[in-house]
């Protein structure tokens, strides 16, 4: 078991919070001291309630899905003697009801553009199934009920 830290902060910056006229705009930080800054998104909380420059926890939660599959999927690629060049992922995740007629991440696709070096390289099917073990290794994966999907290119 481990465990991870980050904190969130927030103050009012003078707007009216009982109007619900005030800046949602927040600060996440995480151990290792980097600082980030957060916002709903301003497709949700118009500006000037919301910043479009700050992470939303739409995207955190898209991008938190994307990395795991990555680093898992260069865990694999390692073990199994492929060398993987770069990795470009243009994760798409999708806000929607779900079944209870709840706002919810609903589904994220994942689409990764990998190049490989050096001898050997992966068949389609090795990276298949190198994806498919990405997938069931990853730990946010693991954790959420959204479905997660590999998009080949």
């Amino acid at each position: 078991m481990s465990v991870h830290r980050a904190a969130v902060t927030w103050a009012l910056d003078g707007g009216d919070f009982l109007a619900r006229r005030y800046s949602r705009a927040h600060t996440l930080s995480f151990e290792g001291g980097l600082e980030v800054a957060g916002s709903p998104s301003p497709h949700i909380v118009p500006a000037p309630y919301s910043r479009a420059d700050a992470v939303d926890p739409e995207a955190a939660f898209t991008a938190s899905l994307s990395a795991c599959h990555m680093l898992w999927f260069l865990d694999h690629a390692s073990r199994a003697g492929f060398v993987v060049a770069s990795y470009l992922d243009q994760a798409e995740g999708t806000l929607a009801r779900n079944a209870a007629g709840k706002l919810a991440m609903t589904r994220v696709a994942l689409r990764p553009k990998i190049a490989f070096s050096g001898d050997p390289r992966p068949t389609p099917q090795e990276i298949a199934a190198l994806h498919h073990a990405a997938h069931a290794d990853c730990f946010i994966a693991n954790s959420v009920t959204a479905e997660v999907v590999v998009e080949e290119p």
